[in-house]
């Protein structure tokens, strides 16, 4: 079966103190899954603790300038890549540009064709669909951990054991009885 909860949590602060998870001093910090389906109150001490949580996109993790040193590249070679990247991107902008032209002329020509034979109406002019690219995706402005994998177990035996204790719930209803009466 797997797993309903991921391995990603966003730090949060929140109006009201409540325990820390690990060492329930109050806190107004939690660890919440995208979708809040799990969350944690944790101190500030416990998220700078490698050992309960690390934090994703931090130069630690291998990500950005430190990942790259720590793999032994140049920053020439990366501007290289960089370029590269960008190039194959700005191509690949440049060939759905050229599709949607090519679509639109398709269009145009049938839609002259059509007036030829009717002739009878004017059909309104239609504008070309402009191709501005979408608004970028606004970016995450919480800052992502992921918990120590024992951490993490101990969550998901949490919330298995819930769901168990609610399934039990749903499910007492439906058996019979314990006997009342005296055995013969």
């Amino acid at each position: 079966m797997s797993s309903p909860l991921t391995n990603l949590y966003y730090k949060r602060a929140v109006g009201t103190e409540k325990a820390c998870y690990v060492c329930h001093k109050p806190t107004k910090t939690v660890l919440a899954t995208l979708n809040t389906t799990d969350f944690l109150y944790t101190c500030d001490t416990h998220l700078a603790d490698p050992g309960f949580a690390s934090q994703v996109g931090a130069v630690s993790d291998g990500v950005g300038a430190g990942g790259a040193k720590k793999m032994g590249l140049s920053s020439e070679e990366i501007a290289k890549v960089k370029a590269e990247w960008e190039e194959r991107q700005k191509k690949k902008a440049d060939k759905a540009k050229e599709k949607e032209k090519d679509k639109d002329k398709d269009k145009d020509d049938k839609e002259k064709d059509g007036e030829d034979e009717k002739k009878s109406k004017p059909s309104p002019s239609l504008t070309p669909a402009t191709s501005a690219s979408p608004p970028p995706a606004p970016t995450p402005t919480h800052q992502r951990y992921t918990l120590h994998r024992d951490i993490f177990a101990l969550r998901l035996a949490e919330h298995r054991r819930k769901r168990q204790a609610a399934q039990a719930k749903d499910l007492a209803p439906r058996f019979p009885g314990a006997p009342v009466g005296r055995l013969p």
